[in-house]
């Protein structure tokens, strides 16, 4: 919330969902800020609705080889495979760094088998964490690699799984490589999932001409980025009008107005990502946008926009 003097009005800028109160709708996108340590001399934590952290798995992760990421038009593709250190590490030193912050903390959850993801889900229980996000892009080597949020009936079993073993309300991180997001959106609700955060990277390649190979050495890559914001919007919208439950809304978000937007499809919340990388102070502007928006256009409380456009 932020006060005007004079005649002005307060601005309400809090957010619920599932029951967890954020102080604005900004948060930062898994995997673009760590866990807030390397952008908190650029950042104060604090101003954010939440930090979203790096993908945590129940053991370290080395990630897909080298090169792994290039700049593409309108954004940039990345095949770093969940590099992480593991949940050991993010206990002893990510969380300890976190409650310094007066801020929400919601932790990305990845693993290869459903028993990864709930051994993770498991050891966070008595953690200080907000909610887990649930990142179901992650291969299922039981299903061939294919992602557990590209099959309705894979999505719909881990994420019932999760909620019988989940002390903290679950996200559930949508893939936008599907046919129908709604179906995939109705699934998690059926299964139980809080909240819905979407979309993730959308799979794409990159081929040097010259060389006559592929750029990334996993040959494809996420990309994201403004490239992907319309896709984005569009899903969040086709999702918001198909489930009850609330969605956090990314895919290229660089300003207040692409919040603004992704607020307006439906979304309860928003979360910056690649942007990260290319203004660290990204987040702080959104919100001081969207603040600036709402008192230039009389709006007094941000749930008065959520959803408005039908």
């Amino acid at each position: 919330m932020r006060t005007e003097s004079g005649n002005k009005k307060a601005i309400h800028t809090e957010v619920t969902i599932a029951g967890v109160t954020f102080k604005n709708p900004v948060m930062t996108a898994s995997g673009t800020f760590g866990s807030g340590m390397e952008y908190s001399d650029f950042v104060d934590l604090n101003r954010l609705g939440a930090v979203v952290t790096k993908g945590v798995a129940n053991v370290p992760w080395e990630g897909n080889p080298t090169p792994r990421v290039a700049e593409v038009y309108g954004g940039m593709l990345n095949a770093i495979g969940l590099q992480n250190p593991g949940i050991d590490v993010f206990l002893e030193r990510d969380i300890p760094f976190l409650q310094k912050y007066d801020t929400n903390v919601i932790v990305n959850v990845c693993g290869k088998t459903v028993a990864d993801y709930l051994e993770v889900v498991e050891r966070l229980a008595d953690a200080p964490v907000s909610m887990l996000e649930i990142n179901v892009s992650c291969p299922n080597v039981k299903e061939g690699a294919i992602a557990f949020g590209q099959k309705a009936d894979s999505l719909y079993d881990i994420t019932s799984q999760i909620k019988k073993k989940a002390k903290q309300p679950v996200i559930m991180k949508l893939s936008p490589n599907v046919t129908d997001i709604t179906e995939m959106a109705k699934a998690a609700e059926a299964a139980g999932a809080d909240a819905l955060s979407m979309i993730n990277t959308i799979t794409g390649m990159k081929i040097d001409i010259h060389k006559r190979k592929f750029v990334l050495a996993n040959k494809t890559g996420g990309l994201s980025g403004p490239a992907i914001k319309p896709v984005a919007v569009r899903m969040v919208y086709q999702a918001a009008h198909a489930v009850k439950i609330p969605i956090i809304g990314m895919g290229g978000i660089a300003n207040a107005e692409d919040a603004i937007e992704f607020l307006l499809a439906g979304a309860s919340a928003i979360a910056v990502g690649a942007m990260n990388f290319v203004n660290p102070y990204a987040t702080i502007e959104i919100i001081e946008g969207i603040e600036a928006y709402m008192s230039g256009n009389g709006i007094e409380d941000i749930r008065e926009i959520i959803g408005a456009v039908e």
